[in-house]
């Protein structure tokens, strides 16, 4: 059994060091989708990140764009917690934490519309049904011409595929020094406790949420990055 208090494989406590001996690249998915954004709107004035785990994304958005302010949400009281410890030293004007809350149930007060929502390896957890909810969400609650940004774990193409894949992440997870046990216990939620579907599903299911843009800007390993233009 995992010992842990959230959806990943990670407890609170151990989770930035941990995640990034598990998804290759995990630093470079919020590095690029800062520049992404920089890229598309410059400096947007209200953020959403959703399944903001411990805040690494916001500290870093918070370095990188001098007006934006930003929202924090995720169901763990233990991950938000993380969050505020982190970003205690910034001014607390420039961001606020919702209550633990799925993507599915956000609601914002006062009309509130981000010009960005992010979800960084947070929706993979769910069932299609809940996932084409979370996204409806951040498509309903972004502003017009905002951007949803989304990383996920995906599923390879073809089953031979996906035991190569399987293997490609294995030997990545060894050689960042996680044991053989632990290696097989997180590749064994794969269909049990995540759920990835394939990148033209990804695809599909953005464009129904009613996206007028929908691309794919990242794939490494088994993950794959997709910006949307509302």
């Amino acid at each position: 059994m995992w010992n842990k208090d959230n959806s990943s494989s990670h407890g609170s406590e151990d989770y930035d060091l941990d995640i990034t001996k598990t998804i290759p690249y995990y630093e470079s998915f919020h590095n690029e989708s800062l520049k992404l954004i920089r890229t598309i709107l410059n400096e947007p004035e209200i953020w959403l990140d959703t399944g903001c785990g411990t805040g690494t994304l916001v500290q870093k958005a918070l370095e990188e764009f001098n007006s934006s302010f930003f929202i924090l949400a995720d169901p763990s009281v233990e991950m938000l917690n993380k969050a505020r410890i982190k970003l205690v030293k910034y001014p607390h004007e420039r961001f606020k934490f919702l209550k633990p809350t799925e993507t599915g149930n956000i609601v914002l007060e006062n009309d509130c519309k981000p010009n960005v929502i992010t979800s960084i390896q947070s929706h993979h957890y769910m069932s299609i049904e809940e996932r084409f909810k979370a996204t409806k969400i951040c498509y309903t609650l972004l502003d017009d011409n905002g951007v949803y940004i989304t990383f996920e774990n995906i599923r390879p193409n073809s089953p031979e595929g996906l035991e190569i894949g399987m293997d490609y992440w294995k030997n990545f997870q060894t050689s960042r020094g996680r044991d053989s046990k632990t290696v097989e216990m997180h590749l064994n939620r794969f269909d049990v406790e995540y759920f990835p579907i394939k990148i033209d599903e990804h695809i599909s299911l953005l464009k129904k949420s009613g996206f007028r843009v929908v691309e794919v800007f990242w794939r490494s390993y088994m993950q794959a990055g997709f910006y949307c233009v509302k």
